[in-house]
């Protein structure tokens, strides 16, 4: 009696106080009722990596080519090593406990098949579904740091047996071997799996939903190969409906998560909803963050009264982000942005750092040439593995800024505590909004909506995610360039006392120019001539003399009259 009094008790703490979700009308739900916006990341590049990922997307995109590449230079068991320290690596406690604290509530799981079940070609009897621990295992480990934080993690099927579409590197699809469409094996592991994912979890609170297959991009009758132009998109709705009626012999209680075709979005053909707990996902990059670019779902949602969850986005500049989450906070539209960590990554909350040994792989692997040693490979592949560890990775505070504190708050913060007397590095200007913190007119990528407006927004492509373009030189030093006439950066400088400073600004310019100096109220405080240093990397300095700073907090705006200056640092004497 004892012992069952204490499994109750125990029980009763597990789920009599979890945060269950479910679907109620347009809304997603906890268990006591209330509305939850699920605000997440997707761990893009954790089980499955896309070639542009690891920075091989011009001649490896899915993930097996990759995985050749490797082996070419390593072997196949110097292959396994690494993917075996990149896995482990990859995603930890850290860095669920990091997100946590940043800001989000969820995560999203882009899983690969391949780590939970062989594929069809590799069983050794047809027809069988041999089950694989290392899969169920990392889920495991990944639900249980959720948990601990209180976090949603919801199941994505990010490649399915086969491939589930014409875009090969987003499912690691080998077109030499029959995809999930064209084969009826690999439709029945694909329920397989998700059935035996659903036993495993289907008492887990923390399990936000199951997002069943994502982004199908396959022409069942239509032209286009992506499948944007099907219109009934029928095998897609009747697998999506054998894999719920999988799910629910065994889970009655989770969210299941649809996704229409042509990557998501594509719900053309959907027959009546055939569960009563389900949600409809779609997906949004490069294009615009007003009303009329997520008609579509929002007029899903109020058809068929169910919620609507925009599984994957990302991709783009801090003003895109900031502009996304707003219009999705009006509509109480939860998300998940993509992805977690990539290499040289200026749009995601976390960087892994490239080495120069790697870097010299990835020429090799382009171009040819002398094919490095195995030992020199192999060094290089393991620390691309360690770089991976939370605590190597480059933590991208102007990103989580962006996407939480900017949403509702159009003031500046100190990116740096900057000091005068002091250097201040051009690229340490303030966190916060365009138009609070900097102006620049170069800053988003809209191609799919317009395409003249693709853009590399910082095309420098380092340090930070703003419209404002930061550069490297030849010296591993950075400074903002590209710049245009109208533009400005604002610092916040704390000085003990009142004091005059001079400016000496260090700039290169091809063409003589002038620069003004402001405080944030719009006062002048002096206009410095620029004279051309004869080249974009000929450094020289010029100085502003006289300038008054009170003591305490000071914010300083420097405005570009002329194109083409690129500045790196100005001290302040």
């Amino acid at each position: 009696m004892k012992r069952a009094l204490l499994l109750s008790a125990f029980l009763l703490s597990q789920f009599g106080t979890s945060q269950l979700l479910k679907t109620e009308g347009q809304k997603i739900v906890n268990d006591k009722g209330e509305n939850i916006q699920l605000r997440g990341l997707g761990l893009g590049g954790w089980m499955l990596q896309e070639g542009y990922m690891l920075k091989t997307g011009d001649f490896a995109g899915p993930q097996y080519k990759i995985k050749e590449k490797i082996a070419e230079l390593i072997g196949q068991d110097g292959m396994n090593e690494f993917y075996k320290a990149y896995l482990k690596n990859g995603i930890t406690k850290q860095d669920i406990d990091f997100l946590k604290k940043s800001g989000f509530n969820s995560i999203r799981l882009p899983m690969h098949y391949n780590l939970y079940t062989l594929p069809i070609e590799k069983e050794p009897k047809k027809g069988q579904n041999t089950g694989l621990e290392e899969g169920f295992k990392m889920t495991d480990d990944l639900l249980k740091w959720c948990a601990d934080n209180k976090m949603y993690l919801i199941l994505d099927l990010h490649a399915a047996p086969g491939g589930q579409g014409n875009d090969v590197n987003i499912s690691d699809n080998d077109k030499s071997k029959p995809s999930l469409w064209e084969s009826e094996e690999n439709q029945k592991k694909t329920i397989a799996l998700w059935k035996k994912l659903a036993e495993r979890y289907k008492d887990e609170p923390w399990i936000g939903g199951y997002d069943l297959i994502n982004e199908p991009n396959i022409n069942f009758t239509g032209k286009n190969p992506n499948g944007t132009d099907e219109m009934s998109n029928a095998p897609l709705w009747k697998l999506q409906k054998d894999i719920t009626d999988a799910i629910r012999t065994v889970d009655k209680k989770h969210i299941i998560i649809i996704e229409g075709n042509g990557w998501g979005n594509n719900y053309n053909g959907l027959t009546p909803l055939w569960d009563n707990n389900m949600a409809f996902s779609f997906h949004k990059y490069w294009n615009y963050t007003d009303d009329a670019t997520i008609k579509f779902a929002l007029d899903l949602r109020e058809k068929h009264n169910i919620p609507i969850w925009l599984g994957e986005t990302g991709e783009n500049s801090n003003v895109w982000f900031t502009e996304l989450i707003q219009l999705l906070d009006k509509h109480n539209i939860g998300y998940a942005f993509w992805p977690m960590k990539k290499i040289d990554n200026i749009a995601g909350v976390t960087n892994v750092k490239i080495t120069p040994e790697y870097q010299k792989l990835l020429d090799y692997w382009q171009n040819g040439g002398e094919k490095p040693s195995k030992e020199f490979a192999r060094k290089a592949l393991m620390q691309i593995a360690e770089n991976y560890k939370f605590s190597n990775v480059e933590i991208k505070n102007d990103v989580i800024d962006a996407m939480f504190r900017q949403t509702t708050d159009a003031s500046t913060k100190p990116f740096k505590n900057l000091q005068a007397p002091g250097k201040i590095l051009a690229t340490d200007y303030d966190l916060g909004r365009m138009g609070s913190a900097y102006l620049d007119k170069d800053f988003v990528n809209l191609w799919v909506s317009d395409p003249e407006k693709r853009s590399d927004w910082n095309s420098g492509n380092q340090l930070r995610n703003d419209g404002v373009d930061i550069y490297k030189t030849s010296s591993n030093e950075y400074y903002v360039g590209k710049t245009e006439s109208g533009e400005w950066l604002q610092y916040t400088i704390n000085t003990k006392a009142d004091k005059i400073y001079t400016f000496d600004i260090n700039y290169a310019s091809n063409n003589a120019a002038k620069i003004r100096i402001e405080d944030a109220s719009g006062k002048q405080l002096s206009v410095v001539s620029l004279p051309s240093t004869g080249g974009n990397e000929n450094w020289k300095t010029a100085s502003a003399k006289g300038i008054n700073l009170k003591k305490g907090e000071n914010k300083i705006r420097i405005y570009f009259e002329n194109d083409g200056v690129n500045l790196k640092y100005f001290e302040l004497k």
